[in-house]
This record gives C-alpha cells, sequence and structure tokens, in this order.
C-alpha cells in the first residue's frame, strides 16, 4: 500500500467511487481500481472535488482510446457516485496518508460514512431558465424576477439592502459628460487599501457559476454579482492607472483601445467611451481596457456605475464580433436610477470581502436628458372592450401598486406612471396587456364570437374571384402564383417603367423593386417549363400590382390594383391524331378573353406596348374605357429570354372580369327573319371593328345584328384595299317585313359606309 508520512494527525481522508461499488467495499473494507485508474485517497474534500472533475466529470469531452482512436467521456450522473469519508490510521508508530488502493482485509470501521456526490457538489438544487422579450429588460436580474413574482403572487417583496457607506477619506475624481445624450448619469467612487488577493466567498462563486459567469477575483466578481442581483452593470479601474478626470466622450480620430478580452480596436465614431485626461479606458457599457484593469496587485480602484442610453450601445458589441453582459443589459433599457443604490451595494461588499476605505460618491447629471416617464391615461372601457371581461376599479389599481405603478383616478380613468426601470411601459395598450398579465391569460374567459347568421347579398351583376378562377381553369390555364418583387430589369422590359417601387432591404439582389405588372413572371415561368422541355403552357395570374401615384390608396403615393394576366404559348391543342399542329395565335387568346368578359363585348384597337409585337398588340376597351392589354410578345424579348416560340398573353384589372351584365327580358319575334350580306370595299388602314360599330350605330330598329364574316383581298380588289363582308339579319316582332322596309335599311348601312368611310359597294 503506498503512503505518505504525516508529522501530525491528520484530518479526515476522502475517496470517490461508483455506487456499484459501495456494497464490496464495505464488506471487505478494501478499495479497488476504477478501471486502469488508481483509486486516489485526498487528504480534503476540495482536492476530492477537483480530482473528480478531472476524471469521472468529463461529460462529452474527446480522449484517445488504445489504438489511437477518439472516444468522448459518457454522461456524468452524480447520483452514481458516493464519496467515502475515512478515518484516519495509525500503522507502525505513525501517522499515514493513503495513496492508493487499500490493501485486502482492511477493517470495515475505517469507512466513516458514504454520502452522495451531488451533496458535496451542491447539485442538488432546481434551475429554472426564464426567457424573456427583449423589451422586459428589467427583468434580467433578481431583483426583477422578484418585483415580478411579487406581483403575480402578491407576496411580500424583499429587496437586498442598499443603504449609503460613509466615506473613510476625502479622494474623488471629477465626472465630465461629453456627451450628455449617450451617458446622462456617471457615478464614481474611490476605495483604498483593497486587498485584491481576498478569495471570493463560496456562496458567491457559486451563485456566479449557477449564473454561468466564472469567479475571476473577489473585485470582478462583486461587480458581476451586482449586476445579477439588482441589474446595473459595473466596472472597476485601477485608480492608480487613472490619470486626471474621468470623462465620458466620443472616440477621437484614430484612437484605439486594448480590451479585456485582448482585441484591439479602433472605435466608430458613435462608439462613446471611458476615457482619463491621457487615454480611452474603456468602451463605455460594453466592456473595460486591459491597461485601466484591475489586478491581484491593485490596492486602489476606482468604481464605476452609470446609465447609458439603449441608442448608444444598441449593436456596438455585435459590430466589433462580440458581446458582453454589460451591453446586453444596457441596449435593451437598465434603470437610469439605480445607479447610486448599485454604487452603495457593490461598495458595502468589496469592503466586506476585500477591506479599505470608501471616498465619497461623485455623481454627473444631465437631468434634462435623462428619460422621461410621462403620466399615461387607461380608459377603463378600454379595458373591458380590449379583455372581455369586467374588473373592479380597486382590482386594477392594486394590480398598478403591485407592479410599482404610480396610479391616480381622474373619473372613470386611471393616470398611471411608469417607474423608472419600466422602459416597455409607454401607451394604453401597455398597461392593458399588464393587466391581462397579472390577471392571469388563463383566467380570462373563453367566449366564442357571436353574431346573426345572415347571407350577404350577391348581385348578380358581379361574379366572385373564385368563380373566375374556375372560368380561366376550364379554359385549360393553370393558376400560378409569383413574388411580387421581381428583377428590376423585368420592369424596364416589360413595363417601359424606370421608376419602380423600390425596396428598402430586399430578400436578394434579383427581387429588389416591386411588380408593376404580372407580364415578367408568367414570362419567367414560360422560361422555366421551357427549360424542363415543356413547351405547352397555359399560366395565368391574380396578384397585386405596385406603382407610385400620389394620389394612391390606401398607402399614400402609391398605386395598388389587382389584375389578372394570362400568358398561353406553344401549340393550341395538345398532340393528337384528330387534329393538326399549330401554335397558338392572337386570336385564339382574343377568343379566350372574350369568353371571360362574356356578356360583356370588348372593343380592340391596335396598340403599342413595351412588352408586345408592335404590329400584334391591342388595347382591351369596355364601355369605351381601356383596361387593358393582349398581344404577342415582342420577338426583342422572345429572343433575349430563350423562349423560341413567341406566346400570346393579356392583361386587365381584375374589377372588370368581376362585373358582368344582369340577364334582362327581350321579346323573341314570332315572324321570319331576313338575312342580307353586305360587301364593301375600304381602304386597307380601315379597322373592321370601327367599321362595324359605325354601322351598328346608325342601324334601323328592324336591324337585330350585324356580323363581319369574311376578309378579302387579292384578285379584283385594287391594291391596298380590302374587302369586308357582313352579315345583316333584321326582324320585327310584330309583324313580317316587307322588301322595301329590308331595302331601306340596307341603303342606310351602305350610305353611310360610302360617306363617312369611303366604302364603296363590292361589285
Amino acid at each position: 500500500m503506498g503512503y505518505i508520512r504525516l508529522d501530525e494527525q491528520p484530518g479526515e481522508v476522502y475517496h470517490y467511487t461508483h455506487r456499484k461499488n459501495l456494497d464490496s467495499i464495505l464488506r471487505d473494507g478494501r478499495i479497488r481500481r476504477m478501471g486502469d485508474r488508481e483509486c486516489w485517497f485526498c487528504a480534503s474534500l476540495e482536492d476530492t472535488l477537483t480530482l473528480m472533475r478531472a476524471t469521472v466529470m468529463m461529460e462529452g469531452k474527446p480522449y484517445y482510446k488504445v489504438g489511437g482512436s477518439i472516444g468522448r467521456y459518457p454522461k456524468f450522473v452524480p447520483e452514481d457516485y458516493v464519496i467515502l469519508r475515512l478515518n484516519p490510521r495509525f500503522q507502525k508508530g505513525e501517522w499515514v496518508q493513503w495513496m492508493q488502493e487499500m490493501p485486502p482485509g482492511s477493517p470495515p470501521e475505517l469507512l466513516k460514512a458514504a454520502d452522495p456526490a451531488k451533496d458535496y457538489l451542491a447539485l442538488d438544487d432546481t434551475l429554472f431558465t426564464i426567457k424573456l422579450t427583449p423589451n422586459r429588460a428589467d427583468c434580467l436580474s433578481l431583483s426583477g424576477i422578484a418585483r415580478e413574482v411579487a406581483a403575480l403572487t402578491g407576496s411580500p417583496l424583499s429587496l437586498p439592502a442598499c443603504e449609503p457607506v460613509a466615506a473613510g477619506h476625502g479622494d474623488t475624481r471629477v465626472i465630465v459628460l461629453d456627451a450628455p445624450e449617450a451617458c446622462p448619469r456617471y457615478c464614481g467612487r474611490i476605495i483604498r487599501g483593497v486587498d485584491a488577493k481576498a478569495p471570493t466567498p463560496e456562496w458567491m462563486k457559486q451563485r456566479l457559476l449557477r449564473s454561468g459567469i466564472r469567479s475571476i477575483s473577489a473585485l470582478v466578481d462583486v461587480t458581476n454579482y451586482v449586476m445579477l442581483e439588482l441589474g446595473q452593470p459595473l466596472h472597476a479601474f485601477d485608480n492608480a492607472k487613472l490619470a486626471g478626470a474621468i470623462h465620458v466622450r466620443l472616440p477621437k480620430a484614430g484612437e484605439q483601445v486594448l480590451l479585456l478580452n485582448g482585441q484591439t480596436i479602433m472605435p466608430a465614431a458613435d462608439t462613446l467611451l471611458i476615457a482619463d485626461e491621457a487615454r480611452a479606458l474603456a468602451l463605455a457599457g460594453i466592456m473595460g481596457g486591459e491597461e485601466s484593469g484591475i489586478t491581484l496587485d491593485t490596492t486602489e480602484l476606482f468604481l464605476e456605475s452609470a446609465f447609458f442610453a439603449p441608442d448608444a450601445i444598441a449593436g456596438r458589441a455585435r459590430a466589433y464580433g462580440f458581446s458582453s453582459d454589460a451591453s446586453y443589459r444596457f441596449e435593451r433599457g437598465v434603470d437610469f436610477a439605480l445607479a447610486g443604490k448599485a454604487m452603495e451595494r457593490a461598495t458595502r461588499l468589496i469592503l466586506d470581502i476585500c477591506g479599505g476605505e470608501a471616498g465619497p460618491v461623485v455623481e454627473a447629471v444631465a437631468a434634462d436628458k435623462l428619460p422621461a416617464r410621462a403620466p399615461i391615461r387607461l380608459r377603463a372601457s378600454r379595458v373591458r372592450r380590449v379583455l372581455g371581461i369586467d374588473l373592479s376599479a380597486d382590482a386594477v389599481a392594486g394590480m398598478f401598486e403591485r407592479l410599482d405603478l404610480q396610479v391616480s383616478r381622474d373619473g372613470d380613468d386611471f393616470v398611471v406612471t411608469p417607474p423608472s426601470y419600466r422602459f416597455d411601459v409607454e401607451i394604453e395598450e401597455d398597461l392593458i396587456e399588464e393587466i391581462a398579465r397579472i390577471h392571469g391569460y388563463d383566467n380570462i374567459p373563453i367566449r366564442a364570437p357571436r353574431g346573426p347568421i345572415t347571407m350577404l347579398p350577391r348581385p348578380e351583376a358581379k361574379r366572385d374571384v373564385m368563380s373566375l378562377r374556375r372560368q380561366v381553369a376550364a379554359r385549360e390555364y393553370q393558376e400560378v402564383i409569383n413574388f411580387a418583387f421581381v428583377e428590376e430589369a423585368w420592369e424596364k422590359d416589360f413595363a417601359g417603367n424606370t421608376n419602380p417601387v423600390r425596396l428598402a432591404n430586399p430578400i436578394a439582389s434579383q427581387m429588389s423593386v416591386m411588380r408593376s405588372s404580372l407580364i415578367g413572371g408568367l414570362v419567367a415561368n414560360v422560361v422555366t417549363n421551357r427549360k424542363r422541355q415543356t413547351n405547352r403552357v397555359r399560366v395565368f395570374e391574380i396578384g397585386r400590382c405596385f406603382a407610385h401615384d400620389a394620389a394612391g390608396q390606401p398607402v399614400d403615393g402609391y398605386h395598388q390594383p389587382v389584375r389578372i394576366a394570362a400568358l398561353a404559348a406553344g401549340t393550341v391543342k395538345p398532340e393528337q391524331w384528330g387534329e393538326a399542329n399549330r401554335n397558338v395565335d392572337f386570336f385564339d387568346v382574343k377568343a379566350d378573353l372574350e369568353a371571360l368578359l362574356f356578356p360583356r363585348v370588348a372593343e380592340f384597337e391596335r396598340a403599342s406596348h413595351p412588352a408586345l409585337h408592335p404590329g400584334r398588340a391591342a388595347c382591351v376597351k369596355i364601355d369605351g374605357k381601356a383596361v387593358g392589354f393582349i398581344g404577342e410578345l415582342h420577338p426583342v424579348w422572345v429572343q433575349r429570354y430563350e423562349l423560341g416560340t413567341a406566346p400570346v398573353l393579356f392583361e386587365l384589372d381584375l374589377d372588370v372580369l368581376l362585373e358582368t351584365v344582369t340577364p334582362a327580358y327581350t321579346e323573341l319575334s314570332r315572324f321570319p327573319a331576313v338575312t342580307r350580306d353586305l360587301a364593301l370595299v375600304v381602304d386597307q388602314q380601315v379597322a373592321s371593328g370601327g367599321l362595324l360599330a359605325g354601322l351598328q350605330a346608325v342601324a334601323p330598329a328592324i336591324v337585330q345584328r350585324i356580323e363581319l364574316f369574311d376578309q378579302y383581298q387579292g384578285k379584283g380588289i385594287e391594291p391596298n384595299r380590302k374587302s369586308l363582308a357582313f352579315r345583316v339579319v333584321m326582324q320585327d316582332t310584330q309583324r313580317t317585313l316587307e322588301d322595301a322596309e329590308v331595302d331601306a335599311a340596307m341603303a342606310a348601312l351602305t350610305r353611310h359606309a360610302e360617306e363617312q368611310l369611303g366604302a364603296k359597294l363590292r361589285g
């Protein structure tokens, strides 16, 4: 047995082992090896725990197996281990300390007790994980959580005492607020004669450890502890390393700071600094500097407690590639009235642990730059309307008092002033949220919404969007949904839009503007299908478009119409035996559009559009008003986007297709109809639609309808002229028409064509 001779009787000896070994140890008194490790004995509990951390408390850490492969230590379960307390042994006239395993036959009386390892490690506690929203920075401390628990449960609140510490000397440093908007309050105090080497109390170490902060030194631990306790970050400087007054200022050109994490940075122009007369000392509210930091040789320190505006701290630490507990709190909001209390609390702890004498507290305040806590008016009727419950005035006032909100009555209203630490309470809705939270969301009864079940009127002259979708789908079009933000090139190519609505933060560079037309998305759909060898594509989309408009509503300055667009590419019909293949043309899509508009009749006028073929595009008009366009895609875009064949498309305002005509009764004639054909020769530039409209306008009452059925150019027709043949149907509901009436009607139509358009009858 290995042992060490001791000059004096030792205290108890400690050893740890797995619980499964305990029975055999108690049976024969022999403590055996654990695997290939020696069973070491320690003269103190602290050494035993240190050894455990180095041997079995290695969960997840890598190690080399036999053969060189890497393994990882298994999960450490504290309940599986025990710590043995052993009586000292007197052997051969000497007190000895065991070093390795106990010899066979060692008496069980040496084993005084076997205690679970978790008791020694203080692991038998309860862990609370509290997740906070960014607006509740007041709960980033034990005091904040205590206030919440007291408010929710009605339990009495007991906060740490922050009694003023009497000054033992008169040494001070001048504090100058060069940037009062960013730092309106700064407190400082000199503490002399401290022992920086004093050990941190075990209770403070354990509390810091359980809060995720490692113990560094007593002085640093105190500042961290007060931050966790009260929510006020503090910082300690070595006072001997400071020169002159303390300035809270913005950085000078080219200035650098060496931080405690070893990182040297050049602060940005908007980064607040703590500096003395000679140099920058720290990033305010973020991290201290290495050159002015306290060490184990520090005997005199300058303790800082300040309020930094959230806007002055937010995002600064992340910009430099790190974060800190202080910046996490300051950028969310720290109680601007807490700096003095935290200073006194930290001073008392430093004096109790490290000794020394405290000087007077020097405070610099820009009172007009501190946050204001304006009173908020809360209407009782508003509370009832939002929460759906009736609460008495006394109950509401009691909730506010438990939350430390100053409350007074003004008639039926409450006038509430938030405390300094509640940055999140600003408007009436915030107070209603507090009432709901304290009352308990689960205590608000669930009431199903009630209302009269009545059928909404559905005008015959109006159809819904879903029925329109079904009608378009019945024409073999498939619906697509494209992004409303598109490439800027699409707006120039397909809409001629040089000033699109730009996104401030696009999700991708190719989605930087809002669409003013649906065409770009449909063309992209065709491109995608063509790349996948799908040539016949028929798609449509209903979506909102966006454009600048000074009179736009509901958003000022923007016009946001809802439009429908459809595109057909490839063959008219799928490949089949019964009909020869041909590519879709203008009239195929025009027929689809007319079917969607029926019974309303559209007019088609030759037009130009940046997206369409110059000679194969038309403006669509309803009742003389332009509502959209139709045409074949421009050859330039067909080539640029590698489409092969040109698709045909249309785009209209959605409201036009949702409106229809109410059916009306018309008497049917019992008398025969008379049909005559009228062939007119006109200039080639004369549009058939305009001629047809003119004929219908001057037609006598007996003319029921006029239809174009033929167009001819060629032999027998002069160059630059064409023949248009119209079928005229005439009928009366009361009698049979006479030849003279029919001839007169045809003469009137012919005369109009000759006089207005220079037409002549085809011989």
